[in-house]
């Protein structure tokens, strides 16, 4: 027993230092594209200031917060919800940047596990902040590059096809297995849970494509219209000069 429990330990442990690789990756990649298109417009602002850092604090908070609200749908599995979180997320990546967004992703993971601890073993953390990222990331640094109004729904419309596709591939291969292996129980155990809910999931692919893709398109493009009507209301709070767009 000790031994299992001792297996159990290294297994999570093992999951957090996973966890930590993609929250690095992440921002290497947003910083590394954010900087290469500063040096092309010959800019020599500071990725990050203290204006963008209080910023990204505040609406990491507001994330945390509307990530404890959840919402079911009626074609996936009840672990499978909805909630707004990305929203502030995607509206600070319009107006700072992809790396305000990476890191306004994992703040929030953060703030939320203080609220509230995490319920599957961070898997669940882990799928919020990794897709969460597929979103913020594709559209903050295509609405960095011409800032329009059309860009930005041609930005926001990437993220959410980004969003989908990403979230559905991984689930099927790396989370989905992940939560079973680290909660002990056979993968089938968790495809029935679906099947319960969606008589089309058969497998952990037909859960990725009839319940984790719905899911995510309906997410994001929530939070696409929500983004492009808001932004504008909100860019005199986020900055002090904005630029017309």
């Amino acid at each position: 027993m000790t031994g299992n429990l001792g297996q159990k330990i290294a297994e999570n442990l093992i999951f957090v230092g996973e966890f930590l690789l993609v929250v690095f990756l992440c921002f290497f990649v947003a910083y590394v594209i954010e900087k290469r298109i500063q040096r092309r417009r010959q800019q020599r602002e500071r990725i990050l200031n203290t204006r963008k850092i209080a910023m990204i604090g505040l609406f990491s908070a507001v994330a945390a917060v509307l990530m404890m609200f959840e919402v079911p749908v009626p074609f996936a599995p009840p672990f499978y919800k909805i909630d707004l979180s990305e929203l502030p997320i995607l509206i600070l990546s319009f107006a700072y940047g992809p790396v305000a967004g990476v890191m306004a992703e994992f703040v929030k993971i953060l703030l939320k596990l203080v609220f509230k601890s995490t319920s599957t073993a961070f898997v669940g953390e882990l799928a919020n902040f990794a897709v969460g990222c597929a979103l913020v990331l594709p559209a903050g640094i295509f609405y960095l590059e011409k800032k329009t109004k059309r860009q930005a729904f041609v930005a926001c419309a990437l993220g959410v096809i980004s969003m989908t596709i990403f979230g559905s591939f991984f689930n099927a291969v790396y989370l989905l297995p992940k939560f079973a292996a680290l909660y002990g129980m056979p993968l089938d155990t968790i495809v029935q849970m679906g099947s319960k809910v969606n008589p089309r999931i058969v497998s952990v692919e037909t859960m990725a494509l009839y319940a984790v893709a719905p899911l995510n398109f309906l997410k994001g493009g929530i939070d696409m219209l929500l983004t492009v009507v808001l932004y504008k209301r909100l860019s005199h709070v986020l900055k002090e000069q904005e630029g017309r767009r």
